[in-house]
Order: C-alpha cells, then sequence, then structure tokens
C-alpha cells in the first residue's frame, strides 16, 4: 500500500464514520444517501489501498442495492421515511426508523446485475425488515457499520476524528460490559398488528 493509498482509505474510512454518526443524530435523506454514498466509496478506497473489500458482508450487498437505484432514481429518494421511534408505542433497539417501500427495494432487486440478484435478493430478504408494505433498512445500516468497523480495525486502518472516537468508545463499552455489537432491531407493540401499525406511520409521515 502506497502511503496515498493508505491516507485516502484512512479518509475515506473516517468520513463513513462521520456520516454515519451525522445520520443517527440527524437522519434525513440527505444523511442516508451520503451514508450509502460513503459506503460504496469506502469499498472502493479499502480495494485499492488494503486489497480488502465489503463483497463478502450480506449487509453491504443489500445496502449496495439499494445505494445503485436511488444513485440511478433521484426522484424516488422521497420516499424514504425517517421516523422517531420514541414517537410511537413500539420498541426495538434503536431510535430511528429508516422506512423505504417494499414496491422500492424490490424493484432495486431487479435491476441488480443478473450475476448477484440472487445473493442480492436472499441477502434483503434476510437482513432487511419488512411489514406490509414497508420495509426497515436501520438495523442492517447499524449491523453494517459495526462489521466495517471491525474489518478496518483489523485491517490496521488509522481511524481518528470525533466520530471515530464515539464510534470507539460505545464498541468498547459494549465489549466491557459484554453486550453484543450487533442488534436484531425488529419491532414488538402493544398496539396491535406491527405490519398495520407502520403502514399507518408511514402514510402519516409522507
Amino acid at each position: 500500500m502506497s502511503n496515498a493509498d493508505f491516507a485516502n482509505t484512512a479518509a475515506a474510512s473516517e468520513r463513513f464514520l462521520r456520516l454515519y454518526e451525522r445520520h443517527c443524530v440527524e437522519p434525513d435523506e440527505d444523511t442516508l444517501f451520503s451514508f450509502l454514498e460513503a459506503s460504496h466509496s469506502l469499498n472502493d478506497r479499502l480495494k485499492i489501498g488494503a486489497d480488502l473489500d465489503f463483497f463478502d458482508v450480506s449487509q453491504f450487498a443489500a445496502l449496495k442495492c439499494l445505494r445503485n437505484y436511488f444513485h440511478h432514481h433521484q426522484e424516488l429518494k422521497h420516499l424514504v421515511s425517517l421516523v422517531p421511534v420514541g414517537d410511537y408505542p413500539i420498541v426495538t433497539d434503536l431510535m430511528y426508523m429508516c422506512v423505504v417501500p417494499r414496491t422500492s427495494v424490490e424493484a432495486a432487486i431487479e435491476e441488480t446485475m443478473p450475476r448477484h440478484k440472487d445473493a442480492t435478493r436472499r441477502a434483503c430478504q434476510d437482513l432487511f425488515h419488512w411489514y406490509g408494505p414497508v420495509v426497515n433498512i436501520n438495523p442492517c445500516i447499524f449491523n453494517f457499520v459495526v462489521l466495517a468497523y471491525e474489518r478496518l480495525v483489523k485491517a490496521g486502518i488509522p481511524l481518528a476524528g470525533d466520530s471515530v472516537e464515539n464510534f470507539r468508545a460505545s464498541y468498547d463499552y459494549e465489549e466491557k460490559m459484554r453486550i453484543p455489537h450487533l442488534i436484531d432491531g425488529r419491532f414488538s407493540t402493544s398496539a396491535g398488528n406491527v405490519d398495520r401499525l407502520l403502514s399507518e406511520i408511514v402514510a402519516t409521515t409522507t
């Protein structure tokens, strides 16, 4: 790895974690798509700089599918809903839902290159959470960031900056307390059927 490639990979890693933190703190359409683009860019930089990539990470395959779809259909960005969980009778691991119409996810899978389509479909089915007409992708995002961080650390990529330190502190706390780093992220509710509740929530926020 040349010094320039090493520096570029480190910069892409820090940008990735910085945009993820922004998506966690003040999520909106722009933070989501900036994060997805940063994930795509980091994969490219990691391959050049460290001869590594995320293509064996199923979460990356699922998110890459959506990134490519929305990259080529910018007008569909407004279909994504970022919903604070605390406003509703829902119990889950994360503070926000990131909800995409089922039809958009299915269309994204269909636009995937034929040789990758079956694996992408399995990743989306297994790692996104499907609720009637909507799909929550936020747990997949969270788990991908954890797996990406672990790969970057193992590869010896130097990571610095406030966002990196915040993520590292959270990760190290989980290690100390023996809390699993990966989450389930599924919903439970006391308000009846989850699919119907999420459909109603999305209808009122779009």
